[in-house]
């Protein structure tokens, strides 16, 4: 039901339209796309992890700020060539407890130009990073601390 209720917010929000006729057929694609879900079984009770909305709703804003500023970071690096680039791989531990907490952080880091995740591990995850200054940014275990209460862990 709540997979229901999310895509079809998703479908009016983004869709803009409010007639009649396009409602009908927005309603009747999300309830395609639930039963074909549920035929391929790809649909169950963790389908839509209500439980993490809250602490979603906080981390967003803190994310798209980290992307806004390493926006900003590279831009000055590719606009200036006086600025040194020092691409650098690091292995950094995820400080996750568990496989969904360390998608979340590889996916966080994916997201924030200048650095990207080329292994997830049990443990720890391997970024490359554009500079060194990027990769002591995620030494310091900032973004890891803010998945971490995001999922509710403390």
């Amino acid at each position: 039901m709540t997979l229901v209720i999310v895509l079809t917010g998703s479908w009016i929000l983004l869709s803009g339209h409010w007639s009649f006729f396009l409602l009908s057929l927005g309603i009747a694609s999300v309830v395609i796309t639930v039963l074909c879900g549920i035929r391929l079984k790809i649909v169950d009770t963790e389908s839509v992890p209500v439980h993490l909305l809250p602490g979603l709703i906080r981390y967003t804003p803190w994310l798209i700020g980290q992307i806004i500023q390493s926006s900003l970071h590279v831009a000055r690096r590719v606009l200036s060539p006086k600025l040194p680039i020092s691409p650098t791989i690091i292995h950094i531990d995820t400080q996750q407890t568990d496989a969904l907490n360390s998608v979340s952080y590889a996916n966080s880091i994916t997201l924030t130009p200048g650095t990207i995740s080329l292994d997830v591990g049990k443990d720890q995850i391997e970024v490359h990073a554009l500079t060194r200054e990027s990769a002591e940014n995620l030494k310091s275990g900032l973004m890891a601390k803010k998945v971490r209460k995001m999922e509710g862990v403390r």
